[in-house]
């Protein structure tokens, strides 16, 4: 048996007021006329309605079922009234003392419920008026009796009402006898407890019952509570049940936490490549670098391919696993690797211009060689040309991508970034508790300390650079992501001021950390 709790909220005054007019007539044969808005329509009953159509039409549109079915139906109109009325009142009233209407077998056990909240889970519902419909002669006038006992208005005693035993099968492995009782509860108590551990197990149980109400708490609460841990299971939760909110939370919060935080962590293993596939496309996915993104897709094949690590292992433990393959093809033409295309195909290799960088990549053999020619190709071509990317178009979909984390002990953050012999800074500053400012400067070589510029850099020194460029932030409030960015400007950065400073993105927001991306191109000029 449920066992609940008798504390209870106060009891509201009722204030809904419905009509029976709509109802069959019981006896009735003269005409009968009736008000609808500021119409005054009429027409001869007909069985089942004493109403008019218009009224009929409205109350259908109110209680959101369909025209049609209501005149092929027309016990749904009791049904809707009686989940309405239910619904809106029933954490409203005190948990009901009295003993219990319906009996519901299920996991074995015998759960005593009552009919004010059986009504508000739609199967429930379903196998109490199929049970009714077994054991009543006339379903139809013991709904009526059951609608005008809850009626506002008068007191009224409650008419004596058969006690009814239903059966539901559960197939769902999720659903556990301790979270379907959770389940259970909450159509008795609109915020009881729900342990974070079961919170699978009640949304399953919330689907199964057809719980509206209880499936939004569930998405809602799994929603603030994504990290590593969570993410795999709840996303796939969202795709089980088709619950979009929780899905698109999940995508979200994978573009910000991919490199910075899940990358880092051995809970990267378990993302499913169909997810993984989605954040490496969205135009929102936060990267320090794309070499830095590049590192975290490759550290997710070397997890998926040894299932037994149990911490995070270094770079260099990765790289020298793909290096140990034999040399004849490369990793993603194998057929291993094959199924990992799309994954790599999402990446904009054309954005790791370092030659450190790309000499690693040659070595571990990884890529197809075309891959690798194709991208030395149009770095040739852009230094020849004074940095001109000739093989970028898009700034959404193409731009080379750099990052800031702003946390909460910064007051200022700022980075150095090459591209083609051209140095930037990408700096944030914050200037109040809730105020903050990104923005990107153009430096001079001869500014920098050695580490950026080695023998082997190249080293620009044209006076201007055409750049096309969008600062993008991002941050988390109250389970809310807030976005900020400027419009793609293009613009010609020189070397002093003010011309060497690009356009600043002014962020008011009270989330931490802010995810800062920094996308430019450089257009032909």
């Amino acid at each position: 048996m449920l066992k609940m709790s008798n504390d209870s909220p106060k009891v509201k005054k009722q204030t809904n007021t419905f009509s029976l007019s709509s109802f069959p007539p019981q006896n009735r044969a003269r005409l009968e006329r009736r008000i609808v808005g500021s119409t005054n329509r009429w027409r001869l009953p007909r069985e089942p309605f004493s109403g008019d159509l218009l009224a009929l039409s409205q109350e259908c549109k109110a209680l959101s079922i369909d025209f049609d079915e209501a005149l092929k139906n027309p016990p749904r109109l009791y049904i809707s009234q009686l989940q309405k009325i239910f619904s809106e009142n029933v954490k409203n009233k005190a948990i009901p003392s009295r003993e219990a209407d319906v009996i519901l077998e299920c996991l074995g056990f015998k759960w005593e419920l009552h009919q004010p909240q059986i009504f508000q889970s739609k199967t429930l519902t379903k196998l109490y008026l199929a049970a009714l419909a077994r054991d009543t002669t006339s379903p139809v006038k013991e709904l009526e009796k059951l609608l005008r006992a809850q009626l506002p208005g008068k007191i009224k005693e409650r008419p004596p009402v058969k006690k009814m035993i239903i059966s539901l099968k559960i197939n769902d492995s999720l659903v556990t006898k301790v979270a379907f009782a959770t389940a259970l509860k909450n159509l008795y108590l609109s915020e009881a407890k729900m342990n974070m551990d079961d919170m699978l197990g009640v949304l399953a149980s919330a689907h199964i019952l057809q719980f509206d109400t209880l499936i939004q708490r569930c998405v809602t609460t799994m929603m603030s509570a994504l990290t590593p841990s969570t993410i795999k299971t709840f996303y796939l939760a969202g795709c089980k049940y088709k619950e979009e909110q929780l899905t698109t939370a999940c995508e979200k919060w994978l573009e910000m936490n991919l490199v910075p935080v899940v990358g880092m962590q051995i809970h990267l293993q378990k993302i499913p490549q169909e997810l993984l596939h989605k954040v490496l496309k969205s135009p929102r996915l936060f990267t320090f670098s794309e070499f830095h993104l590049l590192k975290t897709i490759l550290l997710w094949v070397y997890l998926q391919l040894n299932h037994k690590i149990q911490t995070v292992p270094t770079y260099e433990t990765v790289l020298a696993f793909f290096i140990s393959f034999p040399r004849k093809c490369s990793f993603l033409d194998r057929d291993t690797g094959q199924n990992l295309m799309p994954l790599f195909l999402s990446l904009r290799l054309h954005g790791i211009t370092k030659g450190k960088d790309l000499e690693e990549l040659r070595h571990m053999n990884f890529f197809p060689e075309s891959w690798l020619v194709r991208v030395t190709a149009n770095h040739y071509h852009a230094l020849v040309s004074g940095g001109d990317m000739a093989h970028v178009k898009d700034l959404t979909t193409q731009a080379v991508r750099f990052g800031l984390l702003f946390n909460q002990e910064y007051t200022t953050l700022s980075k150095m970034i090459a591209i083609y012999g051209f140095f930037f800074e990408i700096k944030g500053t914050k200037h109040d508790t809730t105020s903050y400012s990104f923005c990107m400067q153009r430096i001079r070589h001869t500014d920098l300390k050695f580490s950026l510029v080695s023998e082997y850099s190249p080293v620009s020194l044209r006076a201007e650079r055409l750049v096309k460029y969008e600062i993008r932030a991002q941050a988390l409030v109250d389970g809310k992501w807030q976005e900020f960015q400027t419009n793609q400007i293009t613009q010609k950065f020189g070397l002093v001021k003010p011309s060497c400073k690009s356009h600043a993105l002014k962020v008011q927001t009270v989330g931490i950390p802010i995810y800062v991306s920094f996308s430019l191109i450089f257009p032909v000029s």
